[in-house]
């Protein structure tokens, strides 16, 4: 068989089977579908929050909040500027070790109440904040004030 008779062949085998897959595809094959994407959750916007203000990035930590707490870290941002504010946000969050998040208390579909649980070296603080539904996203509204908490084995004792 000829180079030319080979190529052919194989064109036509392979329209072939992009017309059969066309086909299939306007009976409505295969059934199933790319699986959407997954809401964001209210914790994801904790954690997100934390990581801007780990990283010092202004605008993501911003966006992160609505309502009065928006107001407020707007204010600082005129008052402190963007590096100060950056500087900040880093200092504050370079001691803390690790989070705990419990999960969520729906208050309402667009409203739920959140324990965080700060961990550091040497003291545990817990805080309630309450997160808005803003279009798709979760953004914190407000939070309570951190109070102490009891730890019995503080964090990086040697375990025995």
């Amino acid at each position: 068989m000829k180079q030319t008779s080979r190529a052919r062949w194989l064109t036509l085998a392979v329209l072939a089977v992009v017309l059969a897959v066309v086909a299939a595809r306007q009976k409505g094959w295969p059934k199933w579908r790319w699986p959407a994407a997954a809401e964001p959750t209210p914790q994801q916007a904790i954690f997100q929050a934390l990581d801007a203000a780990r990283r010092g990035d202004v605008r993501a930590y911003l966006k992160s909040h609505t309502g009065q707490m928006a107001a407020a870290w707007r204010a600082a941002l005129a008052e402190k500027g963007e590096a100060g504010l950056a500087a900040y946000l880093r200092e504050l969050n370079a001691p803390l070790k690790g989070v705990a998040i419990t999960e969520p208390q729906f208050l309402s579909p667009r409203e739920v109440r959140v324990r965080v649980e700060y961990v550091y070296a040497d003291r545990n603080e817990a805080q309630t904040m309450y997160l808005e539904k803003v279009g798709q996203d979760w953004k914190i509204a407000r939070v309570d004030p951190a109070e102490r908490v009891k730890t019995v084995i503080p964090y990086g004792t040697p375990v025995e």
